[in-house]
């Protein structure tokens, strides 16, 4: 049993200071390092490695990134105390829309590819407010300056998140990260994608394409979310080719009039039967369209009719596709109608109207079109507005358009049943925690309507590397797809070269022109086990901790990064990433609302920190359950103030116990002292099962519960008995308290991570982090003695209480009164309960319940 120093002890213990203290001791020794020569030497059964999320680096860190890395984190230190070698790396995510926006905004500029490289550039302002700003307003730059403002801006960003993910203790070894835009990045990403393309799971295709107007960028299934908004049903006559009378249809999109390619109904609707296989004539435009019939027409919806458009919603492109009809789509990229009208309209009147449209906007067309209806008679009526669900992207302002595109998919199961089936059996054979959240997995998993969308018509992000053939006028051969050798890349292939070819024959005819668009950035997450963990770079790495151990993250975030890291896994390996998957809930609001940005309910964490220290931090988010959301009140943390309260008294506490020595050779020979050890070793086995089984809150309340019992009670208990070296038993009690100490502290670490590291070097040599877990001590003891004994204590302490006398009131005589069972159980502590009451006579009588029955204060002297 180490002793403890004195000097190492402070007069008032305090938790200010600790977070840089142990912060910096620990980045000094490399205290969560990576072993990987004791890894390698041990073999894969000795790592337990962590996909850990990599934040996006295009903002700021809020509660909720507090919440779910601190249950990662505590999962890595309790894994690490058991002796594993922790694979516990960092990434960054650098790409993509959000940082763009953000880079937009913060220096007032915008991407122009067609402008020259300008090295001298000066961005007009730094640290914009991150809102939305008109694209006018902003300075258009090179596409090389642009993306070097991005670079510059996320590595400030990325400085700022790893102090605050250091300061709140995560255990991440920082000499294992990675950007998801650096060179290493790059090249994985664009092999992954290479290697996909040679088995024939990339395609590209020309498609309609959700798109957003604002970031000019196709939009991927997962990265959409409705939101509700107005509309208005317009009723349209549609006249009959045959002149035989109208049809009229109900609209929320008049402005697509000019995109009709047919009219629907259901195939069992008896109004419209009779009219499949006819034509009618569209009002203004005065174009020949049939009448059809699906089965995803509603019958009950306006006038169970309806008109298909090119597009105005993902069920006009089901329709187009299945019925085989043409496209006529109408809206370009900038959200505006096409200055040419489709060519399936040929009258004057109807070319004249269209030009009304042309440079519109899709609100102003509305209005527009609406005024000529109105003119001509065929708007029988304007319905009154109502709320409905609309598609936006999840990080745009403006509903989304569908639009003609050529872009790069990759298949995910939607088309392929065997792919789909593999997917689904893959997610079954991984461990999810909570288990529920393998449901949201494999409802989306059958729910695909289409392969994943991952070209994007952006800037800042990993190059498609991919070349086309021109053919002699100059005009891309889309069958004659170049690509680099894999030793070749990392590549850009704006400024690379395919082989065969020289610079001088780009963009003219019989030469090459480069792919422009860029992966969506989740083409890139969807890697972050291979980018971490050597995938294709390092085979002794990716061998010791693929398939990884844990992948945690948020529940939002299945559809996306979890179900596309496990179609990558899948398609290059056939296995799942991961063996575990830990899912955070939300953080919510007192009012239960989840909390995000375009609400305004957003917590930063800084503060908080700050204020209340971030083991208190740590222990509100160990509070809370897997899967299970969480408020916060900022103007109120409760959870938080406990928690603060336990990291202090665990100080004050281990003080207090390192204040009675342990003589040589003790013993444990009381039997409260064998109680107490007892009772602690269940704790300990209850809470080993509830960390091993991703349990943080069930640990923690086990633990806590009993650390309040040994601290109020216990401690209480054989005080007196610990001070007296003259006492028989004082060595039995200091040995238990410093045993139950030890043991405490390293139940409490990977959650009190600070306070138990500082009261653990009072008095051992090394962090707490890299000693042994606690295994039951294995000494024979009757639990029921301190039960009996804590319930006899706060009768005592009432029972001077309610004699208006101070608890160190001595006492002539008491009797406590209690089953003959707890009377046993009593005896074995009377010592113990006679000094700390002052009592010089305790009596015990039968009773059915526990209770002081009799006490007489000793008279005054």
């Amino acid at each position: 049993m180490a002793a403890s120093d004195p000097n190492q002890i402070p007069d008032k213990p305090v938790l200010e200071g600790l977070e840089a203290k142990w912060g910096e001791r620990w980045s000094e020794q490399g205290t969560f390092l990576f072993d990987r020569a004791g890894a390698a030497a041990s073999g894969r059964g000795s790592v337990y490695s962590i996909d850990t999320p990599p934040p996006t680096a295009s903002g700021s860190l809020h509660i909720g990134h507090v919440f779910s890395y601190t249950h990662t984190d505590i999962k890595a230190r309790f894994e690490r105390m058991r002796g594993k070698h922790v694979f516990y790396p960092m990434g960054w995510d650098d790409n993509g829309l959000p940082t763009e926006r953000r880079v937009q905004n913060y220096y007032g500029v915008r991407c122009d590819p067609s402008l020259p490289y300008d090295p001298d550039f000066t961005p007009p302002f730094e640290g914009g407010d991150n809102k939305s700003s008109r694209a006018a307003d902003q300075l258009p730059i090179s596409r090389r300056n642009f993306i070097e403002l991005c670079e510059k801006l996320t590595i400030e960003d990325e400085k700022q998140f790893e102090a605050l993910f250091r300061q709140l203790g995560l255990s991440v070894d920082w000499t294992q990260t990675y950007r998801t835009i650096s060179d290493d990045t790059i090249r994985q990403s664009q092999l992954a994608f290479l290697r996909g393309l040679e088995r024939g799971e990339a395609y590209q295709s020309l498609a309609p394409t959700l798109w957003d107007i604002d970031f000019r960028s196709a939009i991927a299934q997962a990265e959409l979310e409705d939101r509700e908004q107005q509309a208005a049903y317009h009723r349209l006559a549609f006249h009959r080719s045959d002149g035989s009378g109208d049809i009229q249809i109900e609209t929320t999109r008049p402005e697509l009039l000019a995109a009709c390619v047919a009219l629907v109904a259901h195939p069992d609707d008896e109004r419209y039967q009779p009219y499949f296989g006819s034509t009618v004539r569209t009002p203004i435009f005065d174009v020949e369209v049939p009448v059809l019939a699906h089965h995803l027409a509603q019958p009950d919806k306006g006038s169970g009719i309806a008109m298909i458009c090119t597009f105005g919603d993902v069920t006009d492109i089901v329709w187009w596709r299945e019925l085989d009809l043409p496209n006529r789509t109408i809206l370009g990229k900038d959200g505006r109608v096409l200055a040419e009208a489709p060519e399936a309209i040929v009258t004057d009147a109807g070319r004249a109207a269209y030009a009304q449209l042309a440079g519109k906007t899709v609100f102003s067309a509305r209005k527009a079109i609406v005024e000529l209806l109105g003119e001509s008679g065929d708007l029988i009526e304007v319905g009154k507005p109502f709320s409905h669900a609309v598609k936006f992207f999840e990080k745009g302002d403006r509903p989304l358009e569908i639009v003609s595109t050529r872009q790069w998919y990759i298949r995910n199961g939607a088309r392929d049943e065997q792919l789909r089936d593999q997917l689904l059996e893959n997610g079954k054979k991984m461990a999810w925690h909570p288990d529920f959240m393998r449901v949201r997995y494999e409802n989306w998993v059958g729910g695909l309507t289409g392969d994943w969308l991952v070209s994007r018509q952006r800037f800042f992000g990993v190059p498609i590397p991919i070349w086309y053939a021109l053919d002699e006028n100059g005009e891309r051969d889309y069958d004659r797809v170049l690509t680099p050798a894999h030793d070749q890349l990392p590549i850009d292939p704006t400024s690379d070269v395919p082989a065969g070819y020289t610079e001088d024959q780009r963009g003219v005819p019989g030469g090459f022109v480069a792919e422009q668009d860029i992966f969506d950035t989740w083409a890139t997450s969807s890697l972050t086990p291979q980018l971490a963990g050597g995938w294709q770079r390092d085979e002794e790495l990716w061998n010791l901790v693929a398939p990884f151990d844990l992948r945690p993250q948020g529940q939002d975030i299945i559809r996306t990064w979890l179900f596309s890291t496990m179609l990558r896994s899948t398609l290059e390996d056939q296995r799942a990433p991961w063996s575990n998957a830990a899912i955070s809930g939300f953080i919510v609001d007192p009012d239960r609302k989840k909390m995000s940005k375009s609400k305004g309910n957003v917590v930063t964490p800084a503060d908080i920190l700050d204020k209340h220290g971030s083991d208190a931090v740590r222990y509100w988010s160990a509070s809370s359950r897997l899967g299970m959301d969480a408020a916060f009140d900022p103007q109120n943390p409760t959870q938080v103030k406990i928690g603060r309260r336990l990291a202090i008294k665990v100080l004050n506490a281990a003080k207090f116990v390192l204040s009675f020595p342990v003589p040589e050779g003790a013993q444990i020979t009381h039997a409260l002292d064998a109680s107490m050890l007892t009772t602690l070793d269940q704790v300990v086995r209850e809470a080993t099962a509830a960390y091993e089984g991703y349990d943080q809150a069930k640990a923690l309340e086990v633990t806590e519960a009993f650390f309040w019992t040994f601290c109020d009670d216990y401690l209480e208990l054989v005080k007196e008995r610990a001070y007296d070296q003259t006492d028989v038993g004082q060595p039995s009690a200091a040995l238990a308290l410093r045993l139950a100490l030890s043991t405490l502290l390293r139940l409490l670490a990977p959650i009190v991570s600070f306070a138990t590291e500082e009261a653990w070097s009072w008095f051992e040599e090394g962090s707490i982090h890299t000693s042994s877990w606690p295994e039951p001590a294995g000494i024979e003891g009757d639990a029921a003695v301190l039960t009996a004994a804590s319930a006899a204590l706060i009768g005592i302490r009432r029972a001077k209480t309610e004699a208006k006398a101070s608890q160190k009131t001595p006492v002539a005589t008491a009797t406590i009164a209690a089953p003959a069972a707890q009377i046993e159980a009593l005896r074995a502590a009377a010592g113990d309960l006679r000094a700390v009451g002052r009592i010089a006579e305790l009596n015990f009588a039968e009773a059915d319940e526990l209770a002081v029955t009799a006490i007489e204060l000793a008279p005054e002297a």
